[in-house]
């Protein structure tokens, strides 16, 4: 109907063509058809009524170096390939596990990458019926089933993922709004699990298992209301991002069970969520057709992107193109193609070092940067857009216009006029946060890039900023943990977690809205909690949901119809971007001067793509 739509509006047959390849400031991405990942038989799949299709990847380590392993899932059918990516043509007659499932569907899973070798991986998948199921699909083993008898939770998994760092730690989020932790050596239990309330805060709670023994589920949390749809652990996994259908992204400290700040969409219910490579940011998209961008440090809104024209199903960033350049801005000269014969080296070289370069910027370095942070989306609408989100977006010097906001391929290039950036890690008047040490980053990648409160505010801004922490520093301060929650933090967070010897329970958390340590004798407490509605209309215009006037607009740098039916994976890796449509199709997208034999190839067996 969209589509129709969209046709009827003047686009015609130009609208409704499917794009093989797409340009940006790098070059030509080409999608690499003999690269197609489906079901056998290469049958669109009949989507009506199914789940998303998924994807999962993880490296094996095979010495062969095809160590590349794919998984995902269709309808009732879940399958596990050797991805072969831009080398070679994809050869579906043989996949190393295909499993067909009776009665439930799988909805989503995820590979542990710390215990994957070539001879075993540990797979976990999640299912529409709630169970959790954790497979090895090269010895081709089911290891065990987690609530299998709906006794924990009987809505679907909406997403599933390992703890990061932790060999047996996972998290599970459903339909119904809660979100469990679990431990794959412990038990379910033959009967329902009984909780104690071990925290409470705004709109969320989180609860420990009351048995004599220990068994899963080892916490229980309940997040807003309606569906929990999807989660994501910061890069240093101390951090958990979690969007709900009730339109709120809640950001928390896994490890103390607080809440670090929120924000509100524009309407409608949140259905993805991303970081930054250095934690900084999160983007979250939704029911409201927007991707919004989110800074961790000052827990506000920055920035709100324009693209779709239906709701965004998947947001991610791309971390071999995100960049921090040390130098000037590059200075071109000569003719239009030795322009774009530069373009496409520094795109190159940028994607191969990104992660050096945001790993050994410090606090003490006071060289001008230029930044680029790179992330795209898909959604129903069946197209897939690229944002650069830039320097006069993150650190904005002059009063925002919509001339200066609006961003394109030339001014994301290199940074507009009088934009140069200097770190200042002894100015941290705005939000009061210790140099940037609770930022999520990798490897203490906090300082890693400009912090925007070191940058000259104005009086409305630090206003704007004192009345955040004013009113969401209620209850009692996260400086004071009672015994009692540390005990029992530490008693699940510790388990098989890998060290986390910087604890951050005494200043770091400005803004959490803890009430402290309830504690309850008896499981009946639970329907005792109340929960406080948030109207939609009293949150417009503020700090959690500004207007859409107050923030930078962004514009994406392509936006592209590359399906027939609505996208629903978005990967970024190193040689490829890979996406996936709910009729079951997994595409591969080449990164300019990745293309190779392969695709030479595919381009003279196939039609040649529409370049715009």
């Amino acid at each position: 109907m969209l589509i129709s739509k969209m046709a009827a509006e003047g686009g015609g047959k130009e609208m409704n063509e499917i794009k093989t390849q797409f340009t940006t400031r790098e070059g030509v991405y080409k999608l690499l058809t003999h690269s197609e990942y489906s079901r056998p038989n290469r049958v669109p799949f009949n989507s009506q009524g199914s789940n998303p299709v998924k994807v999962s990847f993880v490296n094996v380590n095979d010495q062969s170096g095809n160590g590349d392993r794919i998984c995902f899932n269709v309808g009732r059918e879940l399958y596990f390939y050797i991805y072969k990516g831009v080398r070679k043509a994809a050869d579906l007659s043989k996949p190393i596990d295909k499993r067909i499932y009776k009665g439930t569907q799988p909805t989503c899973h995820d590979f542990n990458h710390l215990t994957a070798t070539a001879e075993s991986v540990s797979l976990l998948v999640g299912f529409s019926a709630g169970q959790v199921q954790l497979i090895d699909p090269i010895k081709k083993e089911t290891s065990k089933l987690f609530n299998e008898e709906r006794l924990i939770d009987k809505s679907r998994v909406t997403c599933v993922k390992w703890v990061p760092g932790s060999e047996s730690l996972f998290l599970v989020s459903h339909a119904s709004g809660n979100m469990y932790l679990y431990n794959v050596e412990h038990t379910c239990g033959t009967t329902a699990p009984h909780y104690q309330l071990l925290k409470q805060g705004e709109n969320y709670s989180v609860h420990t298992c009351k048995s004599k023994s220990t068994r899963n589920p080892l916490l229980k949390w309940t997040v807003g209301e309606g569906a929990l749809n999807e989660f994501a652990f910061s890069p240093d996994g101390k951090f958990l991002a979690c969007v709900s259908q009730d339109g709120f992204l809640r950001v928390f400290n896994f490890d103390a069970v607080e809440l670090h700040g929120t924000m509100k969409s524009y309407f409608g219910g949140l259905l993805c969520v991303c970081w930054s490579p250095d934690g900084k940011y999160i983007v979250a998209g939704g029911e409201d057709d927007l991707v919004t961008v989110w800074s961790f440090l000052d827990c506000r809104v920055i920035a709100r992107g324009h693209g779709h024209k239906s709701w965004v199903s998947v947001v991610a960033f791309d971390h071999y193109t995100t960049s921090v350049e040390e130098s000037d801005p590059m200075e071109f000269s000569g003719s239009d193609e030795d322009f774009q014969d530069q373009m496409i080296h520094f795109g190159r070289d940028r994607a191969n070092s990104t992660q050096s370069r945001l790993s050994k910027r410090n606090s003490t370095d006071s060289r001008p940067v230029s930044v680029t942070y790179r992330f795209g989306s898909v959604g129903q609408d069946t197209q897939l857009c690229l944002w650069d989100l830039t320097e006069d977006i993150l650190f904005p010097h002059l009063p925002l216009s919509r001339t200066r906001t609006h961003t394109n391929v030339m001014n994301a290039t290199s940074p507009p006029a009088g934009a140069t950036i200097i770190t200042n890690t002894s100015s941290n008047t705005t939000n009061g946060n210790n140099s940037g040490a609770n930022t999520p980053g990798i490897n203490s990648l906090s300082t890693t890039l400009p912090r925007s409160n070191s940058l000259p505010h104005s009086a409305g801004t630090t206003t704007a900023n004192n009345t955040n922490k004013a009113s969401s520093g209620s209850g009692i301060g996260s400086g004071i943990m009672d015994s009692a929650i540390a005990t029992g933090v530490s008693k699940f967070a510790t388990l098989s977690l890998h060290d986390r010897k910087e604890r951050h329970h005494e200043k770091d958390h400005k803004r959490n809205h803890s009430m402290g340590h309830i504690s309850s004798k008896s499981s009946d407490k639970l329907n005792l909690l109340t929960k406080t509605k948030t109207d939609p209309a009293k949150t417009l215009g503020t700090l959690l949901c500004p207007r859409m006037e107050d923030v930078p607009l962004l514009e994406p740098l392509i936006c592209k119809k590359i399906a027939h039916e609505r996208l629903t994976v978005l990967i970024f890796l190193e040689d490829c971007l890979v996406t996936a449509c709910q009729e079951g199709f997994i595409c591969t997208w080449a990164r300019p001067g990745k293309v190779g034999l392969l695709s030479s190839q595919n381009q003279a067996s196939s039609p040649s793509g529409t370049v715009v």
